[in-house]
């Protein structure tokens, strides 16, 4: 059984391009599940690009012409809510800004935070994408979600992986991941990489034995709450990012835990929740290690 949740909306960043829809499809069909409001975002950052044959248009006529657009923009965004979740209740907001820098504001009110992945093929428009989602994930106390556009096909049964350490920042992704299993009726795969040590393993079934045994004590206490759902344990050998990505490639949803910093420390490149980012085909939920209380 779900616990219930609280009024605090869902919050999903609204790309220009009405064909880009993953993100807001991904967020409304959660708001449906959860019961909660949807708000769609779309933040006009000021335009920097004009022809130089063209006479700059004046601040007011550029101001008018980003909110204009952004209008249409929200307007469409909610025609697309309401013919797929007609029962969610959706409110936009037209922001002035940077995504990251609106996105992480709206992160203070909401109970997660959807985000779109493009997944482009150029390295710079990759990072475009993963450089709105890093300040999101590494200042919001509330698990944000990257959805890639590109087309991605579930497996049967369908199943939530969710990567395991041990650690505070990996219980609380466990506790989000058993949430989203219960919601959508789905297996938990609970996965802990074991990277090769440089010097071998002595011991190789005692420390798999260890492994497991840090599994079930992370896990502890939740099964009782979630009866419903089905639980794997997993243990694997290599690379956390690699290792994750592929376990992940035919799954509802990856979910993991972040330490949320905050600043520069939070920003700091390498941790798994930020190196899944490139490489994963199904959403990513980085689940911060001290959530707000909406989750």
């Amino acid at each position: 059984m779900v616990p219930a949740e609280t009024r605090r909306p869902i919050v999903v960043g609204v790309a220009p391009e009405s064909s880009r829809r993953m993100a807001v499809a991904w967020a409304v069909d959660e708001a449906a599940r959860r019961h909660v409001p949807l708000r769609l975002v779309h933040a006009a950052g000021a335009p920097t690009v004009y022809r130089q044959t063209a006479v700059r248009p004046s601040w007011a006529e550029w101001s008018q012409a980003l909110h204009e657009g952004g209008e249409r923009v929200l307007e469409e965004a909610v025609a697309f809510v309401e013919a797929r979740q007609p029962q969610v209740e959706v409110s936009g907001v037209l922001a002035e800004g940077s995504p990251a820098w609106v996105l992480r504001e709206e992160a203070g009110e909401a109970a997660v935070v959807v985000l779109g992945s493009y997944h482009l093929g150029r390295v710079k428009e990759v990072f475009s994408s993963v450089a709105v989602a890093l300040p999101v994930m590494a200042h919001a106390r509330c698990p944000v979600v990257v959805v890639p556009e590109a087309e991605h096909v579930t497996q049967q049964p369908p199943y939530v992986v969710v990567g395991v350490d041990g650690s505070p920042h990996s219980a609380a992704a466990v506790d989000f991941a058993f949430q989203e299993a219960a919601l959508r009726g789905a297996v938990l795969r609970t996965l802990y990489v074991r990277q090769p040590h440089r010097f071998g393993v002595l011991d190789a079934p005692a420390m798999e034995q260890a492994c497991r045994s840090l599994l079930a004590e992370t896990v502890a206490g939740r099964t009782a709450t979630y009866p419903e759902v089905e639980l794997h344990h997993e243990v694997v050998t290599g690379h956390p990012v690699e290792e994750l990505t592929k376990a992940s490639a035919h799954a509802l949803a990856l979910v993991v835990g972040t330490r949320g910093h905050g600043g520069f420390t939070g920003m700091l490149l390498g941790s798994v929740s930020q190196g899944v980012l490139p490489y994963a085909h199904c959403p990513v939920i980085a689940v911060p290690c001290s959530p707000g209380p909406a989750t």
